[in-house]
């Protein structure tokens, strides 16, 4: 078994698309002994912590757009259709990661995104009037026929 084990850790180190593999292959035979568990339990760390930073990016870019779109009233004529076009791209990229646990970590973390998307929209703008609170609702952003008024 520990031969077995080895293999599989250079496998990991070495061939990584063969190791996936055989993870696999081992988790649908249900052949739990002979997994590589601590090369598997990083892997999974890594995945979870990834699709959370993606989706928290692409509401961070939504956020972003929406306030543009509603409160900068300088560039708003000229920009506005291209900023509802990114919201709407960002909105379907969202919608193909989102799952139910994902969406609720969304809701969890709002106000730190909020926070983030307000820092950075006051730069770019210089407007100090701007909401301290996130105006928008998760179910807004994630909608993609909605826009503020």
């Amino acid at each position: 078994m520990k031969a077995q084990t080895l293999n599989l850790k250079e496998l990991y180190e070495n061939e990584y698309d063969r190791w996936l593999t055989e993870m696999v292959k081992l988790l649908k035979n249900r052949d739990l002994e002979k997994l590589d568990y601590d090369n598997l339990i990083e892997e999974l760390e890594t995945l979870g912590r990834s699709e959370k930073n993606a989706v928290k990016s692409l509401l961070l870019q939504i956020i972003v757009h929406l306030m543009l779109y509603q409160f900068w009233q300088l560039e708003k004529e000229r920009n506005a259709n291209h900023w509802a076009g990114e919201i709407i791209t960002f909105r379907v990229q969202l919608e193909d990661k989102l799952t139910t646990n994902l969406r609720n970590y969304l809701a969890d973390e709002l106000g730190k995104i909020y926070q983030n998307a307000l820092l950075i929209v006051q730069k770019k703008t210089q407007l100090n009037s701007l909401p301290e609170q996130c105006p928008y609702s998760l179910e807004e952003l994630l909608d993609k026929q909605w826009f503020p008024k």
